[in-house]
């Protein structure tokens, strides 16, 4: 085992690897310390010197405490079952037997992974996105995967890479993207992949990881996931899966990773100012010409060698002042006061509204409701209209946890939301759309005696929680 690396058990059977790196470099990209941190290139610190592949990992795999844990992992995450119809509980139930057979499969290099489910949900833009849902045991087999290899390929993975990471996510990649357009930058490549995980080079993803792992039996395991190919619910039949890697497996986002971190190594070394998130990335640069020539340089990596796709329509060189999105906000700057704007997009506005119909359906024969009946101490006594309530509170508490660092100098930026909001539970408790007497019967304030949370609310506490103590008190 290569120097600098060394195994703990941590469990009968288990192992994990731990890195002794400094965590100085990932301090930088995600602290508020300082914009050229993360847009000028990184400087890696104390980083091993890795003299040979990793090799002999399988049997880290199917290690009786690794698949315990992967098994509780996605326990909690639940999720719908797989093509075989065996859903979490079913598993749960004789769960020691199961994985103790997965366990034998695996070490007899036996196991096949089953057809992933093909489930279509709707795209923000329009149209369906294609999710695959593996089987509970395949599901099992993939977490197993990917916590052995996760610690592989964390070291060497880019600062710039913040997606489905450790320590990382939305919220360091828009904070890296403040900061870049704090320090300057004028120009931003807005650039869209196009149809990512479905055009995944299976060739070029094993020949990534093999850049690090040499266990012939692992990447052979990784192969029959990528190959296990499509159960269609509506037809019974099965598609191979000669290109791509479904999403809704739990490797398929290190997976991803491992496939683009060729795009971040080489912007890096060519210094330019990289955010990535999974497959959604923005590159900033100083000038029209930079900007164009770190494109070319993306298409270069993005096409000539890993055979993806820029989508023409959506992959742009723009200014910052023109405006562009990423990870569901729309940046731009407002001319009449001559500042930085940051707004939810509307594609975004698009999945909130459609996300608070789901929550407030209306029944399809809902009687008439008489005005007498809707006060405060029918409506809490009434389950449905508070069960309504319960539904949407944690959504609107998570959405407003996500959007709150919106920058709008000229508008209130979440009241029509709550308006929305609340014209949708008044339609579905009275099953009457449109302004009428249930308007003023079911006021704002009797909604919020009720429980509904207030998006507008809770933005105004965010906006003074934030506050210097001295602002506040005044």
């Amino acid at each position: 085992m290569p120097k600098n690396k060394r195994a703990v058990e941590i469990g009968v059977g288990q192992l994990t690897l731990t890195f002794g790196l400094s965590l100085k470099d990932d301090a930088q990209e995600t602290q508020d310390n300082g914009p050229s941190a993360s847009i000028e290139p990184a400087v890696v610190v104390s980083k091993p010197i890795r003299k040979k592949k990793w090799n002999s990992l399988i049997d880290k795999v199917y290690a009786p405490g690794n698949l315990a844990k992967a098994w509780e992992r996605v326990r909690e995450n639940n999720g719908a079952c797989g093509s075989d119809g065996m859903t979490v509980e079913t598993f749960g139930s004789a769960a020691e037997q199961r994985l103790a057979t997965l366990a034998a499969d695996l070490r007899a290099k036996t196991y096949r992974p089953q057809p992933v489910r093909r489930k279509l949900i709707p795209k923000g833009g329009g149209g369906m996105r294609p999710l695959g849902i593996p089987s509970v045991r395949d599901r099992i087999v993939q977490q197993a995967v990917l916590q052995i290899l996760e610690p592989v390929f964390e070291p060497i993975f880019s600062t710039r890479s913040h997606g489905f990471r450790p320590g990382r996510g939305c919220a360091t990649a828009l904070s890296v993207v403040d900061r870049a357009i704090a320090a300057g930058y004028t120009h931003v490549v807005d650039a869209d992949i196009q149809s990512f995980f479905d055009t995944v080079d299976h060739e070029k993803l094993l020949d990534a990881v093999n850049e690090e792992v040499a266990d012939g039996s692992l990447l052979k395991l990784i192969r029959l996931i990528l190959t296990a190919g499509v159960w269609m619910p509506a037809t019974g039949e099965i598609e191979p899966t000669n290109l791509g890697t479904p999403q809704g497996g739990p490797l398929s986002p290190l997976l991803a990773n491992i496939y683009l971190h060729r795009l971040d190594r080489t912007l890096m070394a060519a210094k330019y100012g990289l955010v990535r998130y999974a497959d959604d990335f923005v590159i900033f640069a100083r000038s029209e010409e930079e900007a164009r020539a770190a494109l070319c340089l993306a298409e270069q990596v993005l096409t000539g060698e890993l055979g993806l796709t820029l989508h023409p329509e959506k992959t742009r060189v723009v200014s910052v002042d023109d405006g562009f999105e990423f990870l569901g906000f729309h940046y731009f700057r407002y001319a009449k006061k001559d500042v930085m704007c940051k707004e939810v997009r509307r594609k975004s506005v698009a999945r909130f509204r459609d996300a608070v119909r789901m929550r407030t359906p209306r029944l399809r024969a809902q009687r008439r409701v008489k005005p007498k009946r809707l006060t405060l101490a029918r409506l809490r006594k009434n389950d449905r209209v508070m069960g309504l309530i319960e539904r949407l509170n944690p959504f609107l508490q998570g959405w407003h946890g996500y959007f709150k660092h919106v920058r709008l100098p000229f508008r209130q930026p979440f009241k029509a939301l709550d308006e929305f909001v609340r014209r949708r539970l008044r339609s579905s408790i009275v099953g009457r759309t449109g302004n009428g007497w249930w308007t003023a019967q079911l006021s704002n304030a009797m909604l919020g005696q009720l429980g509904l949370v207030s998006v507008e609310k809770l933005h105004d506490a965010y906006l003074m929680s934030s506050r210097p103590a001295h602002a506040r008190k005044g």
